[in-house]
C-alpha cells in the first residue's frame, strides 16, 4: 500500500523532506494494531518521520522527515509556532462572519475527550472584532488548560454548505474540530460532533504548510489540493476560488 501512496501522492520531494497528500482514514503514526502511513513505508523498508501529525479523519499534507536532522530541525518550528498552516472544511450554512478568530483554551475532559475549558454558554461571540471567547473567570481552574486560537475565513458558501479555510495558530490535538464544533459549526462528517450522519468522511483537508527548509534555510510552501470527490456537498464550486486561500 505504501507503494500506491507513493505513486500516486507524493506533492514533493528532495533528499531531506517528503510531502504526501494523505488519504483519509488511515492514520499518521497509530499506537494499536491499526495500519498507518510511518509502519506501512517501514514495511517496505522506506525510512520517514513526520514532522508533524493530522487526525486519521483527515486527508491532506503530511510532511515527512527523511533523516533526524531535518526532523529535528522542521520540528522546532512548529514547537516556536513559526509554521504556517491552511487546512480546508466544510460547514453547514449558519451566521458566520466572512473572517473571525477563535480564541478559546482547551483541557482534557471526560474519557480523554478534547474540549473547550468552560462551559458553552459562556463562550462569547464578539461582533465588532469577530472574535469568539470565554472571559478568563469562566475558564475552568481544576484542571489544566491550554490557550489555543484559530483563524477562520468563509471562502464560499452556498444555500447549505461553506467552505473554509481555517488557520489553527496553535497546535492542539483536535483543535479546529472542538473549535469549530463549539462555536456551532462541526465539521461536516465529524465522527466526534456529528455522529448521526450519512457523509462518507470527515470534510477537514489539510491543504498547505509553509516553513524554513533546513537546506536552503529559506521558506517553502507546500500545498496539496483536495480530491474532487472533497467538494461533493459543495453546489457550482470551482477549485478555482482556492487561489484565494
Amino acid at each position: 500500500m505504501w507503494s500506491s501512496i507513493y505513486k500516486d501522492r507524493v506533492v514533493y520531494e528532495d533528499d531531506n523532506v517528503l510531502g504526501i497528500n494523505k488519504p483519509e482514514g488511515i492514520s499518521v503514526v497509530s499506537d494499536r494494531n491499526d495500519e498507518d502511513i510511518v509502519s506501512l513505508a517501514k514495511s517496505e523498508n522506506v525510512h520517514i518521520i513526520p514532522v508533524h501529525r493530522i487526525d486519521k479523519e483527515t486527508s491532506g499534507l503530511l510532511v515527512l522527515a527523511k533523516d533526524q536532522a531535518t526532523h529535528s530541525f522542521i520540528t522546532r518550528q512548529f514547537t516556536k509556532r513559526l509554521v504556517t498552516k491552511t487546512y480546508l472544511t466544510i460547514v453547514r450554512q449558519g451566521d458566520m462572519p466572512k473572517e473571525g478568530t477563535i480564541d478559546l483554551p482547551l483541557s482534557i475532559g471526560r474519557k480523554h475527550k478534547v474540549r473547550i475549558a468552560a462551559k458553552k454558554e459562556n463562550i462569547t461571540f464578539d461582533r465588532g472584532q469577530n472574535v469568539w471567547f470565554v472571559k478568563d473567570a469562566d475558564i475552568f481552574t481544576d484542571k489544566r488548560n491550554y490557550p489555543s486560537k484559530t483563524q477562520i475565513k468563509n471562502i464560499y458558501q452556498d444555500e447549505n454548505y461553506m467552505l473554509l479555510s481555517v488557520h489553527p495558530l496553535t497546535g492542539r490535538t483536535h483543535q479546529i474540530r472542538v473549535h469549530l464544533a463549539w462555536i456551532g459549526f462541526p465539521i461536516l462528517g465529524d465522527p466526534l460532533f456529528e455522529k448521526n450522519n450519512s457523509f462518507p468522511r470527515t470534510y477537514l483537508h489539510s491543504y498547505s504548510l509553509t516553513f524554513v527548509h533546513p537546506n536552503t534555510e529559506k521558506e517553502i510552501t507546500l500545498k496539496a489540493l483536495p480530491t474532487k470527490e472533497f467538494f461533493t456537498p459543495l453546489k457550482n464550486f470551482s477549485s478555482e476560488r482556492l487561489i484565494e486561500v
